[in-house]
């Protein structure tokens, strides 16, 4: 307990303070998703049920009609929804997404990083429909009206060799304004917390005044998530993934 206290008199003395403005602005956050699994259901890891054919979105906070914009930043495709339901669910995840909203993302199941943005009614769309596709928008635009070409690009799509991609992901733990603070807590972290490995630990500088301590690089979803955890157990309320 001494530790943690420590821990959290360090990052309120020494991480850049927070412009009030903040609390005004929309949710935003990166990490993975939740794909929606039936057994988990079942088995009481998830308390709410949805339908794996249609694309839905469920969220621990955010509150239901909440329009969200989901990013997949691999392949730059994005879908906007309305959160479907209000849901617990493992705290390491950022939403909960259905199968279909996977596909429509074309998400990489072992490990489906999201980028999610909360948009305001007013600004987000203007049309009733809750639901828009990167994609779909291409094909508007500029996909001729004849049958002859659209087969052309579905053989092209078909024949199109994708190469595969190894993403390689960051745990932000905490911003500082000294690099010595940074470096403090990484030595009390490596003290307290054995499992966390010395040479995943680096301090960035950022602006004039700022350095952020970052955990990684991870090419595993599992090895991530267990520091992750361990983090959140010690006792870390915000920690940001983030997609190098």
């Amino acid at each position: 307990m001494k530790y943690k206290i420590l821990i959290f008199f360090i990052l309120l003395s020494c991480a850049p303070l927070k412009n009030n403005n903040n609390l005004k602005k929309t949710y935003s956050g990166s990490g993975f998703a939740y794909v929606y699994n039936e057994n988990d259901y079942k088995a009481k890891i998830i308390n709410k049920k949805f339908d794996n054919n249609i694309a839905q979105v469920g969220h621990h906070k955010l509150k239901v009609g909440t329009i969200v914009k989901i990013h997949n930043p691999v392949n730059k495709k994005h879908i906007t929804l309305k959160i479907k339901k209000k849901v617990s669910y493992p705290e390491f995840y950022q939403l909960l997404i259905t199968e279909e909203t996977a596909v429509k993302l074309n998400l990489d199941i072992s490990s489906p990083f999201i980028e999610i943005q909360e948009l305001k009614k007013n600004d987000s769309f203007i049309a009733k429909r809750a639901e828009t596709y990167s994609e779909e928008k291409s094909v508007h635009l500029n996909a001729p009206v004849t049958n002859i070409v659209i087969n052309n690009i579905s053989k092209q799509k078909k024949e199109k060799k994708i190469k595969a991609q190894v993403n390689i992901f960051n745990i932000i733990v905490a911003d500082f304004y000294s690099y010595e603070s940074a470096e403090s807590l990484k030595f009390l972290l490596l003290k307290k917390l054995s499992n966390l490995n010395n040479k995943r630990f680096a301090i960035k500088k950022g602006g004039a005044n700022s350095f952020k301590l970052i955990l990684g690089p991870y090419n595993a979803i599992n090895s991530l998530k267990n520091d992750y955890i361990d983090l959140k157990n010690y006792g870390f309320e915000e920690l940001e993934i983030k997609l190098n």
